[in-house]
């Protein structure tokens, strides 16, 4: 039975028969000192044996209940379990598999103590959701959309304007209270209008925003803030025209600056601008782009290169913050933090004599997913719990499967429940499969 010899193997049976006897003894099946055990002749015993143990003396019922011996006696009585329990005890779980499966306890207990679906497991409430409205763009830029370009999701498969209003519905009952808009370009989707309007009507959502690449907003952002869009993010990667056609494969330059001072004429304040910062493609223009917030309320978000699927990342490219940061302090050594709400997603600063102010986005070499508190809808209706998680789920196909408003809350909560603690780092990023970053949404 027991592969080992000599001492150990004594001391083995021993034990299994020390501890079959008390256990009997607790459930009943021998009770210490009962009339069986009273009328046990008792053993006699001499002198001192080998391992030190008095002979001599009478032992008791109860220790003769621990015996080998008294073991084999009432081995009958114990109860009878299901076949193979022997070999159970034999071959126990390796100790990874008790740990794999200690955490999927632990963590179905977490799911089911939650407040709601939109909580996770490690208490971050989720009241952020960014929607992604086509993976269709006017732009081709090289951090975003594979050189190749990508296949296109047909229409009939994306999400319509009433399933992206049921869906915005439910997560704000559950306690969204922002959802940005992205794409994709957004504004290259005819009823963005509608769908903005619609959004407004939700009572308990606060923030409707818009991250767009600002090419045709200018034309359209008056009726889109009596719609009830409420922020504006505008992306641009350079202040140099011929190196705006070189990124995004595209002429325009002048139509996104002009998008940019409609937005701040209008008042929305601050217009945020998001920058990717590239070494040795726009990072000579850093205090450029600070110099963008003396006079206007422009904040300017300087946002750590990442790796999707087809940008050609390269960690030497990573401008990171601490860099970017030193680099604006040399000129400007008023730069300041601001104090910045646990689930910002940037670390923002201003400077004296600014109008506006300026951020840094560090996915890469400072996460922020202690206070996470963002969900991403994709054009295609897949939930994505974290932009660098490669695990989805089709909120579409449960709609146009009939699931029920509960039903739906169940598959978002499920998701939500299994969120990690935290992205994998650099290394790790860099290596794993992801979708292109226009299919995902900016």
């Amino acid at each position: 039975m027991w592969k080992v010899g000599g001492l150990v193997a004594t001391h083995a049976r021993r034990r299994v028969a020390s501890s079959t006897a008390s256990w009997l003894r607790w459930s009943g099946g021998v009770a210490g000192g009962s009339a069986h055990d009273s009328s046990t002749s008792h053993e006699q015993h001499g002198t001192a044996d080998g391992r030190g143990r008095q002979q001599g003396k009478q032992r008791s019922p109860a220790h003769r209940a621990n015996s080998p011996v008294r073991h084999a006696r009432t081995a009958a009585s114990m109860p009878k379990y299901d076949e193979g329990w022997e070999e159970k005890e034999r071959d126990p779980p390796a100790p990874g598999e008790r740990v794999k499966a200690l955490r999927r306890q632990l963590r179905d207990e977490a799911i089911a103590g939650r407040s709601g679906p939109l909580e996770d497991t490690f208490g971050r409430r989720h009241n952020y959701l960014r929607i992604s409205l086509t993976e269709k763009c006017n732009l081709r830029c090289l951090y975003c959309m594979p050189e190749e370009g990508i296949d296109l999701t047909a229409k009939e498969e994306l999400l319509s304007a009433d399933e992206v209003v049921r869906v915005a519905r439910l997560f704000v009952a559950n306690g969204v209270d922002k959802i940005r808009l992205t794409g994709g370009e957004p504004t290259v989707r005819p009823d963005l209008e509608d769908i903005i309007r619609r959004l407004r009507a939700l009572t308990g959502l606060r923030d409707i925003a818009i991250t767009t690449n600002g090419l045709t907003l200018h034309r359209n952002l008056d009726a889109l803030q009596a719609a009830g869009l409420t922020h504006v993010n505008i992306s641009l990667d350079t202040l140099v025209p011929p190196k705006f056609e070189l990124l995004t494969r595209r002429r325009g330059h002048d139509r996104v600056l002009k998008s940019i001072d409609r937005a701040v004429e209008l008042g929305y304040d601050p217009v945020k601008v998001n920058v990717v910062l590239m070494r040795g493609v726009n990072d000579d223009e850093l205090l450029d782009f600070v110099e963008m917030t003396r006079e206007k309320p422009i904040n300017v978000r300087f946002i750590e290169f990442m790796p999707f699927d087809g940008n050609k990342f390269e960690e030497k490219k990573v401008v990171s913050y601490c860099e970017a940061k030193e680099r604006i302090l040399e000129k400007y050594p008023s730069l300041t933090r601001m104090r910045d709400h646990r689930s910002e997603v940037a670390k923002n600063f201003k400077l004296d004599g600014h109008r506006g102010t300026v951020s840094f986005v560090t996915s890469m070499t400072d996460h922020f997913c202690g206070g996470c508190n963002r969900l991403r809808i994709m054009a295609d209706g897949n939930l994505k719990v974290c932009l660098f998680d490669q695990g989805e789920v089709s909120l579409r196909d449960a709609m146009r499967g009939g699931a029920s408003d509960d039903e739906l809350m169940g598959v978002v909560g499920k998701a939500v429940g299994n969120k990690k603690a935290k992205h994998a780092g650099m290394s790790d990023l860099q290596n794993m499969e992801n979708r292109s970053m226009i299919r995902i949404g900016g």
